[in-house]
């Protein structure tokens, strides 16, 4: 919701925005959150179960300026609608002006790369860094963390890299196809693409905990030249794609390029879950499912945050 968010800030629009502030079942965490104009909403909060009430009151609220604490589902007075998991949701709903201080420094967070703690009462907003000292906000009902967007780099230009690549962007992952000196043709499936060297292409990178590295050459030497500098950085994932039976000799490789056994063990190979992947689009979802069961969460979260910021990193 986040880009949603920065879109109406750009054009100095007021919007609506709705956040689960708690929950008790359904399939949507704390923190999720819907961006609501007068003509328009993105996002939902759960099944589809109560989206389209919660626009209609994201409008009433930019109609009328003041804040909405709803409650669906066990305890709620709105007796029509009840959600099918036997939970309840209390969502609030408040106005963002098209000025407002803390989605521009939540964008500039972002921006950065930074983990930004959100809070907000449903008048007043508040943004700051994880290192930024400070008072919590007076009354808030919504305290939750905006991890950076996910980002993943291929390294190779086969049908496995290309689809492990496609489908991290498929995500909304920032991804990038890492084919050292590949055809200049642009790369399928609209992925962006960087040609120069993949020691070059990781260094301007700069992987941080939010970052995966996925490499897919099926050469030992570029592997190594790509895993050593990606298992020293700050890169949350590191998988190579090979089999099992040359993995000792990957590791002898390794260990004579100078990593560390706990550097080493960082890195998952073979590449991805364990779910019997063949073609290239099964590797891909293994490889997927891996990263996200690797993605970190904040070492320290506010109350009431599911760690994710909008219910992902989008």
């Amino acid at each position: 919701m986040r880009q949603h968010m920065f879109d109406m800030a750009s054009s100095r629009r007021p919007f609506a925005l709705a956040t689960i502030a708690e929950a008790d079942g359904g399939p949507r965490p704390v923190g999720s959150q819907m961006v609501i104009t007068e003509s328009h909403a993105w996002g939902f909060l759960s099944g589809g179960c109560i989206e389209a009430d919660v626009a209609l009151h994201g409008r009433a609220v930019l109609a009328e300026g003041a804040p909405r604490c709803l409650v669906y589902g066990r305890g709620s007075p709105f007796i029509d609608m009840r959600l099918p998991c036997g939970g309840r949701l209390d969502v609030l709903v408040e106005q963002v002006p098209g000025d407002d201080e803390a989605v521009r420094k939540l964008r500039w967070l972002s921006e950065a790369r930074q983990p930004a703690i959100w809070e907000s009462n449903g008048r007043e907003r508040r943004c700051r860094s994880q290192d930024e000292g400070g008072d919590a906000l007076a009354e808030a009902i919504v305290r939750q963390i905006f991890l950076p967007r996910q980002r993943l780099a291929v390294v190779g230009s086969d049908p496995f890299a290309l689809a492990i690549a496609a489908l991290g962007s498929q995500l909304g992952w920032e991804t990038m196809l890492v084919a050292p000196f590949g055809p200049e043709d642009p790369a399928p499936f609209g992925l962006k693409c960087d040609r120069r060297s993949a020691l070059v292409a990781l260094q301007d990178l700069a992987p941080d905990p939010w970052t995966a590295i996925a490499v897919a050459t099926h050469d030992l030497e570029v592997d190594e030249e790509v895993l050593v500098p990606a298992l020293r950085s700050r890169a949350a994932y590191v998988g190579v794609l090979g089999s099992r039976r040359r993995l000792p000799e990957r590791v002898s490789r390794l260990l004579d390029a100078g990593l560390t056994d706990t550097e080493i063990q960082r890195l998952k190979a073979p590449i991805g879950l364990p779910i019997r992947a063949r073609s290239p689009m099964e590797v891909a979802i293994a490889v997927v499912g891996e990263i996200i069961a690797s993605t970190p969460v904040p070492a320290a979260e506010p109350a009431g945050s599911n760690g994710s910021g909008d219910a992902g990193n989008s």
